[in-house]
């Protein structure tokens, strides 16, 4: 995969940006005690300190998604022999990309987590329609979310089928787009693009190779995660939900209003079946499946993450197309409902 983007970061200038990504996360965690405690929060007005609170929410909840995702990237990348890949996953592309959709039941992380993760398959020698159809798929398809909506659901309206279905679909049909794209590395960052090949020809051990992975992973993804948890809390601030709740009631409106809520709120796909059943009796089932698939597959601190490895208009074009695929779900069970 030839590039002429610069060359991974090795040596000092790693150890420096790995330190400094730790020293972040650490900054972060002190001022989110310090906030939960009420220590920092008192003095700022009243809009600045729900700024700090929601953004450091968010932050804190997907962090150890994200080194979770870290840990399991860097496995896939340097540990797991590629015959083995070979051998359980079938050749056909599209049904391998339908087993990909399922890897979740296996590996279950939250959205956030599988960034990194769905970056490690990449540098493995996945397809960029494969990784994609991974990152999507995964934090539907997986135990922990499909339990959380059990509960919070039952059979209720078709609302659990509907999303485990939906998932599986939006991100099928993606990878499918994707896989017919005539240069899809052109899709990649060019500095994330050169990652991928230097990755096949990384001199050292395992061990050695593992240590430099987690390293780089962590200084690219975290201050990514930092800048997606402030515009999360900053939009939620500024935007009103009551301007939300009064569109509860229309089929189209209601899935629009409350796909914007979950990709503002970007709340953790894990436990966000809890949070809009409190909204259940105002919104139409239709609209809470909505919510609940694009939160889980766009939100404003996935975006943020994801643009460390794709390029602008390519994650526009993610974007648009899971948005576009939810809305026809939702809407569509809204309009037989």
């Amino acid at each position: 995969m030839p590039s002429t983007a610069r060359p991974a970061r090795t040596g000092p200038a790693l150890r420096i940006a790995f330190g400094a990504a730790i020293a972040l996360a650490l900054l972060a965690a002190l001022l989110a005690v310090r906030a939960a405690s009420g220590a920092l929060l008192p003095g700022l007005p009243a809009a600045a300190a729900d700024l700090v609170t929601l953004s450091l929410s968010v932050f804190i909840e997907s962090l150890p998604f994200v080194f979770l995702g870290i840990v399991c990237s860097t496995l896939v990348r340097v540990w797991v022999p590629e015959r083995v890949i070979d051998r359980v996953l079938p050749r056909s592309p599209a049904l391998r990309r339908a087993a990909l959709s399922l890897v979740g039941v296996v590996m279950p992380v939250c959205e956030c987590g599988n960034v990194p993760l769905a970056r490690g398959l990449m540098m493995r020698g996945f397809s960029v329609a494969e990784a994609a159809t991974f990152l999507l798929a995964a934090p539907i398809l997986n135990p922990v979310t499909i339990l959380t909506t059990y509960h919070a659901f039952g059979w209720d309206h078709g609302i659990l089928i509907a999303r485990i279905a939906g998932g599986f679909a939006v991100a099928n049909l993606v990878g499918w787009l994707l896989s017919t794209h005539p240069e899809p590395g052109a899709l990649l960052e060019p500095r994330f693009r050169a990652a991928c090949g230097h990755e096949h020809a990384a001199p050292g051990g395992r061990l050695r190779r593992s240590l430099e992975g987690l390293a780089e992973e962590t200084s690219a993804l975290l201050p990514a995660l930092v800048i997606g948890s402030a515009l999360a809390g900053a939009i939620q601030v500024g935007v009103p939900r009551e301007l939300l709740l009064v569109l509860g009631a229309h089929p189209l409106w209601s899935a629009l209003a409350l796909m914007a809520l979950a990709f503002v709120i970007s709340i953790c796909s894990s436990v966000d079946a809890f949070f809009i059943l409190s909204l259940g009796s105002t919104f139409m089932p239709g609209s809470i499946v909505a919510f609940l698939l694009f939160g889980a597959m766009m939100d404003l601190k996935m975006l943020a993450l994801l643009r460390t490895t794709f390029r602008g208009r390519a994650l526009a074009y993610l974007a648009a197309v899971v948005g576009l695929s939810c809305l026809v779900i939702g809407w569509g069970m809204n309009l037989v409902a």
